[in-house]
């Protein structure tokens, strides 16, 4: 089922997705189209536990962590498109291919990340993402991921 202006609210993301805080990357999300596409978002605050040590005079969101919040999303889209949960199947990362950093995203930024499905074939997806900060482009990559049924 496509569903292009649903809001995906926190707690659907908390039930489709087996990722809590601190290490929840993702706060809503909405345009998703099932098999095609979804948009992500983060706000990043000063709260979050990175900016402790990255770095604490000049804060700077990793740009792993930047790559983990497209991958949620990504993760996020997977399990709507194969209507699943977090309980029942776990999504694995499987690769990043050509992913670029433009600018640092720094708190007080709201990260804008819209993923599309590129290919999917034998149960790989590949994706993909961008991530936007006041509609400028801060990231963009491909990746992989794949779902598995979590044992009971």
């Amino acid at each position: 089922m496509s569903e292009a202006s649903e809001v995906i609210s926190h707690r659907e993301i908390l039930a489709r997705l087996p990722h809590r805080p601190p290490f929840l990357l993702l706060d809503r999300a909405d345009h998703f189209v099932s098999g095609q596409s979804i948009t992500g978002y983060k706000a990043v605050t000063w709260t979050e536990p990175c900016f402790q040590g990255h770095f604490p005079d000049n804060p700077v969101f990793p740009g792993v962590m930047i790559i983990e919040a497209m991958a949620q999303t990504g993760a996020l889209l997977m399990t709507k498109t194969l209507d699943v949960s977090g309980h029942d199947t776990t999504i694995y990362f499987m690769g990043i291919e050509k992913a670029r950093f433009k600018r640092p995203v720094r708190p007080g930024d709201v990260m804008t990340m819209p993923v599309e499905i590129i290919v999917s074939k034998r149960g790989i997806f590949k994706f993909h993402g961008r991530v936007l900060v006041s509609d400028q482009l801060v990231t963009e990559c491909e990746f992989s991921a794949t779902a598995q049924k979590t044992n009971a």
